[in-house]
């Protein structure tokens, strides 16, 4: 169950943030395995002045988290991060070095799914 939060700076289209979740969505299913319905994901847009970044940075800057349960292969983090960044180079025309990518992995003890700790 991957949940994904991607900030960006505010003033993108409605085509944009689409291609950008489905982006995702689909280098989520290619590289780690999970099923089509197992999509939770949000998009956080900030007004300019309240996102920094380092200074070379464009307008599609993004912070992309994912958080996974505990167990991917460094390899299966790294063919997604690879996987996604050319996703959204190829489909976005977005710079590579405008994606900046983090994995999350909570130990089991800290999820709750339906009031249930998962083990």
């Amino acid at each position: 169950m991957p949940l994904v939060r991607i900030e960006m700076i505010k003033g993108h289209s409605p085509e944009f943030r689409r291609t950008l979740l489905d982006c995702v969505h689909e280098s989520i299913m290619a590289t780690l395995g999970t099923e089509d319905w197992d999509r939770f994901q949000r998009i956080v847009e900030i007004e300019p002045e309240n996102f920094e970044t380092a200074p070379g940075k464009t307008e599609h800057f993004m912070i992309i988290e994912i958080t996974l349960f505990p167990g991917r292969t460094p390899l299966q983090k790294k063919h997604l991060i690879e996987r996604l960044t050319s996703s959204l180079v190829e489909r976005l025309q977005i710079a590579a070095t405008d994606v900046f990518i983090v994995i999350h992995e909570p130990a089991n003890e800290n999820w709750g799914l339906g009031g249930v700790q998962r083990h």
